[in-house]
């Protein structure tokens, strides 16, 4: 924010003349200045003096200047003015409205101290400080002051916050205290903050900070916990002084401090949450500024000094004129105001959250204002000054504002409605819905008080088209949900959010009552519609009809009147309501009753009094007859029972007036017995719950008072003898009996004999109940009763008087039902079937007459037809067989399913009738498909495709036809009823009758006659796409002669010829058209060349204006020249291109030229300034004589070109000499040297470059070398010749360059390229520096390498004593032993060097022999790169142990991966397997392999186990050989030796039969190591073995414990495994579980099922064998004794003691 100076309001004096005081006032309006002299002078807004008043002392004795004023303070309303003086006491002065209003005292607060400072908070007493510290407030509604707080040190200043809600006080000692009125929920602390350095003279309450400042010139920020966070420090600055005065901006966000002669501005930013200085406000001889106030709207600072100056400051940061009706001031970030320029109102629109407005816009007919922050959004409304901020995120500017309602802004965005009430800061409510239009959203904001509501705020709005949902915006739920059938197109609600009145797309109006939630159709045709302001009355027309509803509770009731116009508006002004009709010319105006529209509003407002005066005024008529009964109903809800007698007395409801009046009489004598007005009597009160019918109430009241009889007696006035009855039993009435009698003689009195028969059934009086039901014809009721008892059963009489009384009744069914009881069923039968009840008959005749079950079926069938259920009787038919009628039923009963499937069952001549007529029906709903299958079915294929064509369905007709038809008679039968189409002008059917006979020419010619081109175009596009650009061609010429310009120019367009569109339109002189086509489709060239000649056509200066209205002028020019119309082109720039003239008589010039005429193209060159393309011209001619002349007149620069073209021709004609000398003459040497050069006259060049350019003689000397190079047959010998000579000469660079220069793109005799370089080579050495013979040398050395001449680029590297280069180039011709030698002899270092790569190329090569030779481990390793394992293992072998071994290990490795166990093992049998720990993994992995490997449970696979034991026994040997001796590993390898010695014994037995029980016992010693050997294998094959021999106890044991690892492997646990039958065995239970099964699923399977066939087989039992120990025979451990035995070392069992 920036200060800038407006005016001086009051002039500075000479000397000192302080203004003590200064303040604006809330309304913005006035301007309060105490001067020196203690007078008070008042200004407007724009800074004029209005009035002035003196201020007077406490006590006149005193004198006018025993005091000085310390502080002033305008009241909220702006009309009193609060002055602290320093003599005690503080005055409110009352100002007035008015600037000429006499200035009065109209309060005062004397006090015990000097005042030294006041404010006037908003909405707040007086605060004001006095000099023995205490702050004190002063009331001026009660004339009291009291003490707020008190201090020891004197106040020196007061401050606000922003909301006027708490107050600072700055003390001497440098206190600040601070106080809330309100802390407005922030819970900020109250009492001392913070002390200052100084007394805080300067003090101010900002957003988020206080600022204080005094006589140290240092500026201090403090927070609001009084932490001071930032400072501004002017103590060094000699220029500064003390800070006076300092004011805060009504935003909080600026702060201006005063000193001398200057103003400092501090603004607050949000982004870095500090002060920001702005440039301080300098003006000189302003002195000290004593007071400063800021306009509560934020734009204005005035400021008052020490020398009676005051002036008026602007403080706006920007202002805008918004469509030239509003000002737009920002006084700050987050403040602006807005003024109505023509009104001079005002509104000040402010974040209170402190958020710069980035925006704002006046919307909604100038009334309501939008403000958009980062994170809020601020609304208000200008007429009623309500504004309203609430959180919103920005969208993007997408949301979209609607001010219809004026208590409400609707926003909508991205689906989302939000609604704003003004002048409230949070959003009202939020809905989704995607239909905003004004019509279709409703909302009412406390328009009407609602009786017993405070707060009334409904919106109404849609779902979707035909569904309304109605919100209650208080609590935010919904309140109803409408569903309505049609969409709808207008809904409102009434001002009471009450009722919702809304019209569908079919212009029906319907009500809605929100709280019964009911619906009623008001009117079926419904043009206009609108509830009256301030009513719930309706005004809507029917057509011609004014219909109006003053009581919409009672819809029904409606007001109607004839009209001749339609409504335009509804007016109510001055207690009127007029409706206006628009009759045509004139608008008449219907008047409503006022008297009927009021008394909806007192209802309303619960004035029943007011409501019942207005009904008095009114005749009977049927809405005045629906007031009265509304308002009797809520009188009597609200308990004012005269109103309510009088309203019941009005309908003529005599009965409930005499009752309402007696009741009256009740409660006025209880009003004089009891006080108040009687209605809580309790008479009154029962005497209401009966008129409400509300009996059990009535009763509670009476019997609460105990009051029985009365009680009773009410009953009886309403004969309710029964409740009567109960109220007697249940209290214990004396007169119980007696009040029976009375009861029962009372029914008989009145003819209630069923009452009476239901007491005597009470009773058990059955036969009595029975003769009453009788006499009361109730016949039915005495069989029930005689049914339920058996004795009553049983009494003949009784029975046939029933019966007898039934079937007089006719109440067949009944009597057949009794009949059936006793067993007579031919009479029960008979009943049945005389009362139609064809169902019981049924069901007795299935039971006792099966015979006749079809006929009654039948009969039941008939029946039903003549009742016209006719799909019931359907079944029954079909029950009776009965199909014709079945058929006739389902096809009068429409159940054309059901009759399909019935006649599907019937014979084709049955069927075949009746298809057709399904046919029919299902043609005539237009379900042709099925009407053609029944169609056909009956043989009535021709009715089925008229079917079809008069339904339009051609294709399908035509399908149909050319199945029963010939194709000639189709197309004739098409084609004339497609002519018969076109003559009645359905041109469309018969173009796809056309289409569909493969006729389309027709229906192009057919619309072609038509003149209907956009459909010939389609159907030539379709079926002719070759024809379709000449068809539009063909169309638009015959337009075009048709003077139908517009339609032709569309098919030449769409044709692609809109070249012929631009002539037609030329050719008619329609250049406006011409211009448009050629722009719209000619691009840019072709607009303008029609603008050309439409402006050639006009010429002069209409051509110029056309061609500037267009923008071509320039374009135009240069068109004109380009075709050669010069004269045009001439008249055009003339006109108004002057400049352009030289460009056209250059231009017409090179015309001319090319033209031949050399003269007149001199001159147009002339003219147009161009005098060297003139001599150029000659110069081109090879006029040489005329070029000169004309250089020589206009152009003497040229004669040096004049002389240079000269010599060109010279040496055209190979007269060098004088091409020379013309040179020579232009000073122009270089020429003739290029000239000699291109005709590669190089002696000449040289001789003239050595004479006149001696500087580029070298360049021109390695042109020639170049030359001869690249042109020269024999360039090599020709080099070579060349380095002779500069060699002899002396020259040896340049021989050396000559030598290099031979490479093989000059020659490819290899030897002379040799020769070359060793020669280059040479020289450079014996005669070049050292740096440049090294370069050489390389340069040599490489290129005899390309050459492959290694030896020579050897010898070249070595005379330059470059071993390396030449080492390479040794061996990169292969001679590694002259490498070698070279290495050893002159650079040792570079032996290692030229071994390794040697050993890399024999290994990049394969060459594993020789390198053998010089790297065994390098030829190993490259064998075993190459796969060949069997030869890297040969040469290991020659190697050492540990070499040879190293790679077996390799090679066992790679077979295990490649699944060759066997062949690893079978290396280690044969090289032997040595102790190295590195293989145990190895060694362990073959064994598991090979234990896990399928197939070797056989006498073949001894030589496998054979071979593994050898494997194993060695290694056990060399292991105990090794430190490993009795380790872990040596325990783990033994036990593997064992199990391979086990499996070899038993592969060697199975090889023999009489051995076969030895294997069985090796199989179950193997289960002892189940930990190694893979558990399932071992359980099978011992199971197997045992199974072999015989001993199906053990084969069952061990296979069943398979079958159960097999479910662990599966189930990936051990944890369900039984042990049971293993217990006190030596065969482990903690194993390793298997990854997989060891059997194939087949193998299982047959496992599975041979345990499953033994466990049923008695004989096997699932225990181990025992030995006497009473342990398993083969356990080595005594289950006992636990004493462990020694194996048998060839079976693995246990052995015998001893042995």
């Amino acid at each position: 924010m920036q200060l800038r100076h407006l005016k001086t309001l009051l002039d500075p004096q000479p000397g000192a003349f302080k203004i003590t005081g200064l303040v604006w006032s809330p309304s913005n309006q006035k301007l309060a200045v105490c001067t020196a002299d203690r007078v008070v002078l008042l200004y407007d807004e724009a800074g004029e003096k209005k009035d002035k008043f003196s201020l007077k002392p406490a006590d006149s004795k005193y004198g006018k200047k025993s005091y000085t004023v310390k502080g002033m303070g305008f009241s909220s309303d702006s009309t009193k003015l609060a002055v602290g003086q320093t003599d005690n006491i503080v005055f409110v002065y009352k100002l007035g409205t008015e600037w000429s209003e006499k200035k009065v005292i109209c309060n005062k607060f004397v006090q015990q101290s000097a005042v030294t400072c006041l404010i006037w908070l908003l909405d707040q007493p007086i605060v004001f400080g006095l000099a023995d510290g205490k702050v004190r407030i002063a009331n001026v509604k009660t004339n009291k002051s009291s003490t707020l707080y008190a201090t020891d040190s004197y106040v020196v200043c007061l401050a606000t916050n922003v909301s006027n809600k708490g107050v600072l006080s700055g003390h001497a000692d440098g206190t600040i205290v601070r106080y809330f009125f309100d802390d407005e929920g922030s819970g900020e602390a109250q009492g001392k903050i913070c002390t200052h350095s100084s007394p805080p003279y300067a003090l101010a309450w900002a957003s988020n900070s206080i600022i204080a400042a005094g006589c140290d010139k240092i500026i201090r920020c403090y927070s609001k916990e009084g932490r001071m966070y930032q400072q501004f420090d002017y103590s060094r600055d000699t220029t500064e002084h003390d800070f006076t005065v300092a004011a805060v901006s009504p935003s909080g966000q600026s702060v201006v401090i005063g000193s001398y002669d200057r103003l400092r501005t501090f603004n607050w930013s949000p982004r870095k949450s500090t002060w920001e200085e702005s440039k301080p406000k300098e003006i000189q001889n302003l002195y000290t500024i004593t007071q400063l106030s800021w306009k509560r709207d934020g734009s204005r600072l005035v400021a008052g000094t020490l020398c009676g100056a005051v002036e008026l400051f602007d403080c706006s940061l920007r202002r805008s004129i918004y469509k030239n009706k509003f000002e737009i001031t920002y006084v700050g970030l987050s403040q602006v105001i807005v003024k109505n320029l023509s009104t001079g109102t005002r509104v000040i629109l402010k974040s209170y959250y402190g958020y710069e407005i980035d925006e704002v816009k006046i919307l909604g007919k100038d009334r309501y204002l939008v403000g958009h922050t980062t994170d809020t959004l601020l609304l208000g409304d200008l007429q009623q000054n309500k504004l309203s901020e609430v959180a919103w995120h920005s969208t993007g500017g997408n949301e979209k504002f609607y001010f219809e309602n004026e208590n409400v802004c609707m926003i909508f965005n991205a689906g989302e409605l939000s609604l704003v009430e003004y002048g409230s800061n949070e959003i009202l409510g939020s809905v989704r819905t995607e239909f905003m239009n004004p019509h279709l959203i409703s909302v009412r904001i406390n328009e009407r008080k609602v009786r017993g509501r405070e707060e009334s705020k409904k919106m109404a709005y849609l779902i979707d088209l035909k569904t309304i949902n109605i919100q209650d915006l208080v609590f935010g739920m919904p309140l109803a949900q409408v569903n309505h059938d049609s969409k709808i197109g207008w809904l409102e609600l009434n001002e009471t959010g009450r009722k919702l009145l809304f019209r569908d797309k079919k212009i029906r109006l319907h009500l809605y009552d929100i709280e019964t939630q009911t619906r009623t159709t008001l009117l079926n045709y419904c043009n206009y519609v609108q509830w009256v302001p301030g009513s719930d009355v309706v005004v809507s027309q029917n057509r011609g009809d004014l219909c109006v509803w003053y009581n919409i509770d009672s819809p029904e009731r409606v007001t109607m009147f004839p009209l001749k116009g339609d409504i335009v508006d509804l007016d109510r002004t001055n207690g009127k309501t007029e409706v206006l009709v628009n009759e045509g010319v004139t608008t008449v105006s219907y008047q409503l009753d006022e008297g009927l529209i009021e008394f909806g509003t007192a209802i309303d407002d619960g004035d029943f009094e007011r409501a019942s005066a207005f009904l008095e005024t009114l005749e009977m008529s049927p809405e005045t007859e629906a007031m009265w009964k509304t308002l009797a109903r809520l009188s009597l809800e609200a308990r004012q029972l005269h109103i309510a007698e009088r309203c019941y007395a009005a309908l003529g409801d005599v009965s409930k007036a005499r009752y309402l009046r007696e009741t009256n009489k009740v409660a006025e004598w209880a009003s004089i017995q009891f006080g108040d007005d009687g209605s809580d009597y309790y008479k009154v009160r029962a005497r209401l719950a009966v008129l409400e019918k509300h009996f059990k109430l009535a009763e509670a009241i009476y019997l609460e008072q105990n009051n029985i009889d009365e009680a009773i007696e009410m009953y009886q006035e309403l004969h309710m003898w029964e409740a009567a009855i109960e109220v007697a039993e249940v209290k214990g009435h004396p007169e119980l009996d007696s009040l029976r009698n009375s009861y029962n003689q009372w029914l008989m009195t009145t003819n209630q004999e069923e009452k009476a028969a239901h007491v005597k059934e009470e009773e058990g009086d059955y036969v009595g109940a029975i003769q009453l039901y009788l006499k009361a014809g109730l016949a039915a009721r005495a069989a029930r009763l005689a049914t339920s008892h058996k004795d009553l059963m049983e009494n003949q009489d009784i029975i046939q008087r029933i019966a007898g009384a039934l079937i007089k009744g006719e109440m067949y069914e009944q009597a057949g039902d009794l009949f059936e009881k006793i067993g007579n069923f031919d009479r029960a039968l008979e009943s049945y079937r005389r009362g139609f009840g064809y169902r019981r008959a049924v069901e007795l005749a299935r039971t006792h007459y099966p015979s006749d079950v079809v006929k009654l079926e039948e009969q039941w069938g008939d029946y039903l037809v003549g009742q016209k259920q006719l799909d019931a009787a359907i079944n029954h038919y079909i029950e009776a067989g009965s199909s014709v009628k079945a058929i006739e039923a389902a096809i009068s009963s429409r159940q054309w399913t059901k009759a399909v499937q019935i006649v599907e069952l019937q014979d084709t001549e049955v069927a075949t009738k009746y298809y057709y007529k399904i046919g029919q029906h299902y043609a005539s709903v237009q379900q042709y498909e099925l009407a053609e299958k029944f169609f056909v079915e009956a043989g009535r294929t021709t009715e089925a495709i008229e079917m079809y064509n008069n339904a339009g369905l051609w294709e399908q007709a035509h399908r149909l036809a050319a199945k029963a038809m010939r194709p000639d008679e189709v197309a004739v039968m098409y084609i004339k009823h497609a002519q018969t189409l076109e003559e009645q002008a359905r041109y469309k059917e018969a173009e796809r009758l056309y289409v569909t006979v493969d006729e389309p020419d027709l229906a192009i010619t057919m619309y072609k006659k038509l003149k209907q081109f956009d459909h010939m175009i389609r159907l030539v596009k379709h079926y002719h796409p070759d024809l379709l650009d000449d068809t539009h061609i063909h169309l638009a010429k015959e337009l075009e002669s048709e003077k139908q310009y517009r339609q032709a120019e569309h098919h030449y367009l769409e044709g692609k010829d809109w070249k012929s569109a631009i002539n037609m339109y030329r050719s008619k002189d329609l250049w406006d058209e011409a211009y448009r086509v050629a722009k719209g489709h000619g691009g840019a060239n072709a607009s303008k060349q029609v603008a050309y000649l439409w402006a050639k056509s006009l010429g002069g200066d209409s051509a110029v204006k056309l061609l500037n209205k267009f923008g071509i002028l320039e374009p135009a020019i240069d068109y004109a020249t380009e075709n050669c119309a010069f004269e045009f082109a001439f008249d055009l720039a003339r006109i108004s291109a002057k400049d352009r003239l030289p460009d056209i008589h250059q231009k017409y010039a090179m015309f001319l030229e090319d033209e031949g005429k050399f003269k007149e193209a001199e001159e147009q060159f002339i003219k147009g300034n161009k005098a060297k393309e003139a001599v150029l011209m000659y110069v081109h001619s090879q006029d040489w004589e005329s070029a000169q002349r004309v250089a020589e007149q206009f152009d003497p620069e040229s004669v040096a070109d004049i002389l240079t073209g000269q010599a060109r021709a010279a040496f055209e004609l190979k007269e060098f000499a004088k091409a020379e000398s013309f040179l020579l003459r232009a000073e122009r040497p270089e020429v003739a040297v290029k000239f000699y050069r291109e005709a590669e006259m190089w002696s000449d060049a040289l001789r003239v470059c050595k004479e006149y350019l001696p500087h580029k003689l070298q360049v021109l000397q390695d042109d020639y070398d170049q030359s001869v190079l690249s042109k020269s047959t024999r360039g090599a010998e020709t080099l070579v010749s060349q380095g002779r000579e500069w060699e002899s000469s002396g020259e040896y660079l340049r021989a050396v360059d000559c030598y290099l220069k031979v490479t093989s793109d000059i020659t490819q005799d290899v030897k002379v390229i040799e020769k070359c370089m060793v020669k280059a080579a040479e020289i450079a050495l014996k005669f070049l520096p050292a740096d440049k013979s090294l370069e050489v040398a390389r340069a040599a050395g490489q290129r005899l390498s390309l050459s492959q001449r290694y030896d020579s680029a050897a010898q070249v590297y070595l005379g330059a004593d470059l071993i390396k280069e030449a080492i390479d180039a040794c061996m990169e011709g292969e001679e590694w032993n002259k490498a070698k030698k070279i290495a050893k002899e002159l650079d040792p270092r570079f032996e290692s060097y030229v071994d390794d790569r040697y050993k890399n190329k024999l290994r990049t090569e394969g060459k594993a022999e020789q390198l053998a030779d010089v790297d065994v481990v390098g030829a190993l390793d490259l064998y075993v790169e190459r796969g060949q394992w069997l030869k890297a293992i040969e040469t290991a072998e020659q190697q050492s142990p540990k070499i040879l071994h190293k790679y077996v290990a390799l090679y066992a490795t790679q077979l295990i991966k490649d699944n060759q166990p066997e062949q690893a093992m079978e290396l280690y049998v044969k090289y032997g397997t040595p102790a190295n720990a590195q293989n145990y993994n190895i060694y362990k992995r073959i064994v598991d392999d090979i234990l896990n490997s399928p197939d070797l449970n056989n006498a073949g696979a001894y030589k496998t186990w054979a071979d593994l034991r050898d494997m194993l026994l060695d290694l056990c040997d060399n292991l105990k050989k090794s430190a490993d001796a009795k380790s872990k590993q040596s325990e783990e390898f033994e036990n593997m030796l064992l199990i391979a010695h086990y499996c070899a014994n038993r592969s060697a037995c199975l090889g023999q039969e009489s051995l076969k029980p030895l294997s069985a016992k090796l199989s179950a010693a193997l289960l002892r190591h189940t930990d190694i050997v893979p558990a399932d294998k071992a359980f099978y094959e011992a199971g197997l073995h045992a199974k072999a021999i015989g001993m199906e106890n053990m084969a069952f044991v061990f296979l069943n414990r398979y079958l159960d690892l097999v479910e662990a492997i599966e189930d990936g646990t051990l944890d369900m495994l039984d042990n049971s039958d293993f217990q006190d065995t030596d065969i482990p239970f903690e194993i390793p579980l298997p990854a997989k099964p060891h059997l194939t699923e087949s193998q299982h399977e047959e496992i599975k099922e041979w345990v499953l066939a033994v466990s049923m087989d008695q004989k096997v039992e699932q225990v181990l064998p025992q030995d006497e120990r009473s342990t398993y025979e083969a356990s080595l451990v005594a289950a006992s004794t636990g004493i462990t035995s020694q194996p048998c070392v060839v079976t693995g069992s246990l052995t015998e003691p001893g042995r």
